[in-house]
């Protein structure tokens, strides 16, 4: 496949790694040389510097022959301009592109992006995508990661088995012996900085992070058996008052009307602001790093510090205080690429990568096949893929148990006719069934080959 990406920043950087890595011909536009010189030093993409918007820079990186452009600079109006320039001049079929305004989202405003108006087929927000996955952590305070599949009747949830996890040093398949009615598979285990599909007869270690796929009925009684049974948080701290904090502020005022909300935003402009669009939460005025401020918003006796400024330094450090002054829990947003892999030795709880976020929703309409879902897992080290199953599926019409799936593969969930059903050997997949399936990146294409229109197999 051949892919226009627009803006050479962290997510444009990603996509194309991870674009590149499968072999698609990949050109990458981005009006800042050093970027453009970087990505093409380091990743099999074609770098050109330019307006990613104008005709001619689109031109050269082969519009006139690409299969998707994927805009993603940091100017929604770039972005949507070029999508319609590759729509008008270069027929592009498909056009992604990332707006970051809530001004052009706005219901009232939805005609603006039809056919025949801005041809754009998928509008990505990180600050909605972000500010989504804020609240299903909050919901879910157990869980280090929180993805919903299948008309959010799956849940995938990442689970750190701590000292006093009950089923450490057990064997999975004696898991499914002692809680046999329990609607949940572990499909992945992050161990070490390695991230692995176990198998049976495997055992968690304390400090794995295990990924779990569960009917969404069963999440919280899978969080129990792990050790987790952290309560839903009623007194939340937000460390920043920008979009995403904004959103998920709104967000709890009107889900949760016992949660009692503070918002601390260092921009006095910014604080009065938001205080004019939030009904009940207090907003406090100064630095998240102010020992003072965070007393004041009494983080002490809080169930969840919420850290969602522009600055991963500021995020970090405000948990931490946080965490030391007395508050149960924290979250963090964190945009650079290299600190997750230290989050929890600095004392986060959970964290939330935008980078990551935005780079699984765009994921989703790249990969080939009747894919409905794709969630990205540690920096792209494997994928959690909804998918549906055609009448051609090599994987239907035969019982689990007799198809030979590589390592590296392992169904999660079956959501057929509204019902969630767990995968066992004597299972048959169905035409039209969805099927959640947890992948490592070398077997991705793998994954796309079983659900595409064709009889080929591998």
């Amino acid at each position: 496949m051949k892919v226009v990406i627009c803006g050479a920043g962290q997510v444009g950087y990603g996509i194309a790694e991870r674009l590149a890595a499968e072999q698609n011909d990949v050109s990458v536009i981005d009006t800042s040389p050093h970027l453009v010189n970087a990505i093409s030093d380091q990743l099999d993409v074609r770098g050109f510097v330019g307006n990613g918007a104008q005709p001619d820079v689109l031109a050269q990186a082969g519009a006139d022959q690409a299969d998707m452009i994927i805009a993603v600079t940091l100017y929604d109006e770039v972005n949507m301009v070029a999508c319609q320039v590759a729509h008008s001049l270069f027929n592009v079929p498909t056009k992604v592109a990332r707006v970051r305004s809530q001004s052009y989202l706005q219901g009232r405003w939805r005609n603006l992006f039809s056919r025949e108006h801005l041809p754009i087929d998928v509008i990505i927000s990180p600050e909605i995508e972000v500010g989504d996955m804020v609240l299903r952590r909050l919901s879910l305070p157990g869980a280090a990661e929180t993805v919903r599949f299948a008309d959010d009747q799956v849940v995938m949830v990442g689970i750190v088995c701590e000292e006093d996890c009950p089923v450490v040093d057990t064997p999975l398949r004696q898991l499914t012996d002692l809680f046999p009615d329990l609607g949940a598979v572990v499909v992945g285990v992050f161990r070490n900085g390695k991230l692995f599909v176990p198998k049976s007869s495997d055992q968690l270690l304390v400090d794995d992070l295990a990924y779990v796929v569960a009917r969404r009925d069963q999440v919280r009684r899978t969080l129990g058996i792990f050790g987790h049974e952290e309560p839903e948080a009623n007194r939340v701290v937000i460390a920043g008052g920008g979009n995403i904090g904004l959103y998920v502020a709104k967000a709890l005022e009107q889900r949760q009307s016992k949660t009692r909300i503070k918002v601390i935003e260092s921009s006095r402009e910014r604080a009065v602001g938001i205080a004019n669009e939030l009904k009940r939460s207090v907003i406090l005025h100064g630095s998240a790093l102010d020992q003072a401020i965070l007393e004041e918003a009494d983080v002490a006796t809080a169930d969840t510090m919420v850290a969602l400024t522009n600055d991963d330094e500021v995020n970090i450090l405000s948990c931490v205080m946080a965490k030391k002054m007395g508050c149960r829990r924290n979250l963090s947003l964190l945009n650079n690429p290299s600190y997750p892999a230290f989050a929890s030795v600095l004392g986060i709880d959970a964290y939330i990568s935008p980078r990551t976020v935005t780079i699984s929703r765009i994921l989703q309409h790249v990969r080939r096949g009747r894919i409905r879902g794709v969630h990205s897992l540690q920096n792209g080290a494997a994928e959690v893929i909804e998918a549906e199953a055609l009448e051609t599926s090599p994987l239907v019409g035969r019982p689990l148990r007799d198809i030979d799936l590589p390592d590296g593969i392992r169904v999660g969930a079956v959501f057929r006719s509204g019902k969630v059903l767990m995968p066992n050997g004597d299972m048959q997949i169905q035409a039209r069934d969805r099927i959640v399936i947890f992948a490592m990146a070398n077997r991705v294409r793998q994954v796309e080959q079983m659900f595409r229109v064709s009889l080929e197999f591998f």
